[in-house]
């Protein structure tokens, strides 16, 4: 998120709002005069709200005001979580003991805050027997109920049979 501030003699306006390098206000004054105090104290006048009436400006070091806002900008990006949907593939041959390991691989992506798409593929006369795709899912859904929610309910694509779960 880049934002440009107006700083010194970039600032239009001709009444500003003062805040020193302490935070304390200093009051309305003309743009000018704000100026000329910031540079005695060896600071720079940073337009911080030009949405204000008078605008706000604050007195700092420009350089060290955008090393702090590049500082947070990081802090915010790193606590994001970007969710990813991880699938998990099953027929409905597929064993029990194996069965388990794809629902405990799927409680770790779970935990881990991404969504799980769990999809179940019929080839030939398997499509006949949908019924066992989901008894299955509901197992797994039983078995993940701790950790997850149904963000999509069983539904049959062609020669597929889908669910979603997402993180609680």
């Amino acid at each position: 998120m880049k934002i440009d501030y107006r700083v010194n003699h970039q600032i239009r306006a001709k009444q500003v709002r003062v805040i020193d390098e302490s935070g304390l206000q200093l009051g309305v004054m003309s743009a000018d005069d704000a100026r000329k105090i910031a540079i005695e104290r060896g600071y720079d006048l940073i337009e911080v709200s030009a949405t204000a009436s008078p605008p706000v400006c604050r007195m700092m070091d420009y350089g060290k005001f955008r090393y702090q806002l590049k500082k947070k900008d990081k802090k915010t990006k790193k606590k994001q979580h970007i969710i990813r949907i991880k699938q998990v593939r099953l027929r409905p041959i597929t064993d029990g003991h194996d069965v388990q390991i794809k629902v405990n691989h799927a409680r770790k992506f779970l935990t881990g805050g991404d969504k799980v798409l769990f999809s179940m593929y019929f080839k030939g006369r398997e499509r006949a027997h949908t019924d066992i795709g989901r008894n299955m899912f509901d197992n797994i859904c039983k078995n993940l109920e701790d950790v997850s929610k149904v963000e999509a309910p069983i539904k049959i694509e062609g020669p597929k049979l889908m669910m979603m779960l997402a993180p609680k």
